[in-house]
């Protein structure tokens, strides 16, 4: 009868038979399990990456911008080593609204992750060149960022001001400690960007989409610009230093150069570094901390914290 091969024929078709669903059937499965997978490792990065932040609740100086003001201190090799080892211990030391910043910070970024492939297809829709991995825009979208803090630092040489200088090594402290932290959560998730593959649940693929360093350096410094001096013009610092870096993360994401989650990220990592700045710079400088203290017969483990 014909469809019932006989003899050698017969097994020829089983052998057939037996092979190609045996390897179509595994690969089926192996995809939804390999996309779990990766979803798994993204949202684990996320926590991760949270938990490696420097959320602070932080207040900018009220101060009136006299030049005579502290903030004129002497900034050395020192000091440097002392911010950058009270910025990488700072997680130590949350209080309450440091857990709500967390709180929140890992909110909006899982949010905006949902949206992540739809704001993608937005501003792709049509291109030739959505998946050519390449950046082109990556100096241009520097450039506002980088203009505010050579402008910040021209006219406080111009005008002899000591408030100006403090401004300006404020941005690029900020700047610096957060692009820096930015770095390192770059290789520890090793996202791909939206220009290299349409899945934004592409992690730990040597990538270096998350967070992004654009948005986090522009949010620093945006931060300092807008929250540092005195609040006779808060409105147009306000205007100026949120602008240019919601500017700068928009661009990253419009040129397809980031995931949406990525320049949130860089947002909430921006800020909080700069908030760590303004509180060492114009803050009361108090920090909690342990300490031996030293007891008849031997030593005592200390931890102190400054009461507001």
């Amino acid at each position: 009868m014909p469809g019932r091969p006989t003899g050698g024929v017969r097994g020829k078709g089983e052998i057939i038979r037996t092979h190609i669903p045996a390897a179509r059937v595994p690969n089926a499965m192996l995809r939804p399990s390999a996309g779990a997978k990766r979803r798994l490792i993204g949202l684990l990065t996320l926590v991760i990456v949270s938990m490696t932040w420097v959320p602070t609740h932080a207040y900018a100086q009220d101060a009136a911008g006299d030049d005579d003001a502290d903030g004129a201190s002497f900034v050395g090799p020192r000091r440097v080593l002392r911010d950058i080892g009270d910025y990488a211990t700072a997680p130590l030391r949350w209080d309450r609204a440091d857990w709500v910043y967390f709180g929140g910070a890992l909110a909006a970024i899982g949010a905006a992750h949902h949206f992540d492939a739809r704001v993608r297809t937005h501003f792709t829709a049509g291109s030739r060149t959505a998946l050519d991995g390449k950046d082109t825009h990556s100096t241009q979208d520097a450039l506002p960022a980088a203009a505010a803090v050579l402008a910040t630092g021209a006219y406080a040489m111009l005008i002899d001001s000591s408030a100006g200088r403090t401004e300006t090594w404020s941005m690029l402290e900020a700047g610096g400690l957060a692009s820096a932290t930015g770095f390192v959560l770059k290789f520890a998730a090793g996202r791909e960007r939206p220009n290299q593959t349409t899945d934004p649940n592409r992690w730990r693929e040597h990538g270096a989409s998350f967070p992004s360093l654009h948005a986090t350096a522009a949010f620093a410094i945006g931060t300092v610009l807008a929250e540092s001096g005195n609040d006779r013009y808060r409105w147009v610092r306000r205007i100026l230093g949120y602008g240019i870096a919601t500017a700068t993360a928009y661009e990253r994401v419009k040129h397809n150069a980031h995931w949406l989650s990525d320049v949130v990220a860089g947002t909430a990592l921006g800020m909080a570094s700069a908030h760590f700045v303004l509180n060492r710079e114009y803050g009361s400088g108090r920090t909690a901390g342990l300490s031996l203290v030293p007891t008849d017969g031997g030593v005592m483990l200390s931890y102190t914290v400054p009461l507001r």
